[in-house]
């Protein structure tokens, strides 16, 4: 039987670790300490906070000049591009903005902005580069609120309407490609098709129908129009171009009629009326809830935690009007979520996923403390050297995840190709560069692709980290150094044999540990860091590479 029930008392470390790794790119020490203290009620409300973010939009520097002055280009909305500029070179500035969010996002912000990316996907090169800023803004708007409003705003939002041809939808010439995954990946899914035409979930004539409901809408490049909620630039509705006749759609939805609309208004109404239609059946918040689950907590979905886990979490979803935070905080306090509601605690959810190459590489930059260049007096290191060719060319891109530019609009292989999931980021593919992390840096070099002796712009001092970071209490015991890493590291505690190999044949390569407490103590003294960095970065290599660590 798996349990929504609530697990009780303080989280404690393991507990602390797997849902901090689970729900943030950001991962620290620090914060695996202060969550382990809190009832998982209490984490949760921390974690499902939106937060400040750093700075509220990219900059552009010209790396002709050399330059350290930033020009702004997106906000306020109306600002020219760059001088000299043309827009896909505006692409990477942007990415290098988000990752860096990301990775100061304390919260659950960021990854549930990913989630949404994920299931409602467009790429970034569909038009302009502040019109995919207005997308994120609206990711992040509806990151963490009510889910069934974010789809309504997505129907209008620019980058959407131009990725699925809606731009070409018009009373005249209608165009399907949206309607069809607005019902089959961002609300309903297909279920099993019973028929020609017919998924049991909704017919090709519903497709038909809700593609005439979507006539008209139009994407505007000027950024001119601003939805009234959110305040972010929206496409528009081009009343001329609209199927003003009556919709009916199918007996999956009841017969429902939705009256024609000839006006702003009335077309607006039509669009609502589809959404509640939509939402008003079971199936959708079963649907999105399954994709939840598979996302933040296991890719399979068996026949008990269907029956036990999501149609129970789908009714609250659906009482609850959509709300996400409810939703989040009953699954990721749950007995299932920590392995406890059976009688094996270490067999399917804690370490049962394999990390995408952004949890893999976010996470590990938060927890060794890489000193990121300053985005305000190193913009060039900032925003190309480090996150555009190191983190996004090197590390995403090789390792399978093209952030942003998803390979079709069902997002990226990692999270819906079944049966494999979460395995497509760990094969032949994209092993080298998954497994080129600690090695990059370590060296502050990028290791791969051209010029692989490339700096980064920074570089982790493994020396200075293990004495000043105050994850490793006790660096002078050997013994206890390579317990603690291991601790925040890898989700489960290893056997005896696993410790042995990381302790005695990795770190002290077969030396008696009062060698490693010389050195140690010679580094102090001295500053020489020499003999003790070529144990440490033995260690933090062969922790980095294990298969517990790819796993979360």
């Amino acid at each position: 039987m798996a349990s929504l029930q609530p697990i009780t008392g303080p989280l404690g470390k393991r507990r602390a670790a797997h849902l901090l790794r689970r729900i943030t790119f950001r991962y620290t020490r620090e914060r695996v300490d202060q969550l382990a203290l809190m009832d998982a009620t209490a984490a949760l409300d921390a974690l499902l906070a939106l937060q400040p973010q750093q700075q509220d939009q990219p900059y552009y520097d010209d790396p002709a000049t050399g330059s350290v002055e930033k020009t702004p280009w997106i906000l306020p909305v109306g600002l020219p591009l760059p001088p000299n500029t043309q827009d896909f070179q505006l692409r990477r500035p942007l990415f290098a903005w988000w990752m860096h969010e990301a990775l100061m996002d304390p919260g659950a912000g960021h990854k549930m902005q990913f989630f949404l990316h994920q299931f409602n996907a467009v790429a970034a090169n569909t038009r302009s580069t502040t019109l995919f800023f207005d997308h994120l803004s609206l990711l992040r708007w509806g990151a963490l609120g009510n889910f069934k409003r974010f789809i309504t705003k997505m129907i209008l939002d620019n980058v959407m309407l131009a990725y699925l041809n809606n731009n070409e939808n018009t009373a005249g010439n209608p165009n399907q490609n949206f309607a069809r995954e607005f019902f089959e990946l961002f609300t309903i899914g297909k279920g099993p098709q019973t028929g020609p035409g017919d998924y049991t979930n909704y017919t090709e004539d519903d497709v038909v129908a809700a593609a005439r409901v979507f006539t008209g809408l139009r994407l505007q490049g000027t950024r001119a129009t601003l939805d009234t909620e959110t305040g972010i630039p929206r496409g528009i509705i081009n009343t001329n171009l609209h199927d003003k006749g009556a919709k009916t759609f199918s007996s999956a939805f009841q017969g429902q009629v939705i009256p024609g609309g000839s006006t702003q208004a009335g077309i607006m109404a039509e669009i609502q009326a589809l959404v509640d239609m939509v939402f008003a059946q079971p199936e959708t918040a079963r649907h999105t809830v399954r994709r939840l689950y598979r996302f933040f907590v296991h890719r399979s979905i068996s026949d008990t935690v269907e029956a036990d886990i999501i149609r129970p979490l789908a009714e609250q979803f659906m009482s609850s009007g959509y709300e996400l935070k409810p939703l989040l905080t009953t699954l990721l306090a749950s007995a299932h979520f920590y392995d406890e509601d059976d009688d094996d605690r270490t067999d399917d959810i804690i370490g049962g996923m394999i990390k995408s190459p952004l949890e893999l590489t976010l996470q590990a930059l938060s927890f060794f403390q890489v000193p990121i260049p300053n985005f305000n007096t190193q913009p060039q290191d900032f925003y190309n050297r480090f996150w555009a060719q190191a983190i996004y060319d090197r590390m995403l891109m090789l390792s399978g995840l093209p952030l942003f530019m998803p390979t079709d609009v069902a997002g990226y292989p990692g999270y819906y190709q079944e049966p494999d999931y979460s395995r497509q980021w760990f094969n032949s593919s994209t092993i080298i560069s998954r497994y080129k992390l600690p090695a990059m840096l370590l060296t502050g070099r990028r290791q791969m692709g051209n010029q692989p002796n490339t700096t980064i712009g920074t570089r982790l001092v493994i020396a200075p980290w293990v004495r000043n970071s105050g994850v490793i209490q006790q660096p002078r015991d050997p013994e206890a150094l390579v317990r603690q890493l291991l601790e925040y590291l890898l989700p489960e505690a290893v056997d005896a044999d696993r410790f042995d190999y990381f302790y005695h044949d990795v770190f002290l390569d077969h030396l008696p540990p009062a060698d490693w407490a010389y050195e140690w103590d010679n580094y102090l003294q001295t500053n020489n860091a020499t003999e003790v960095t070529l144990a440490l970065e033995r260690l933090i290599q062969a922790i980095l590479y294990a298969p517990e660590y790819q796993t979360y």
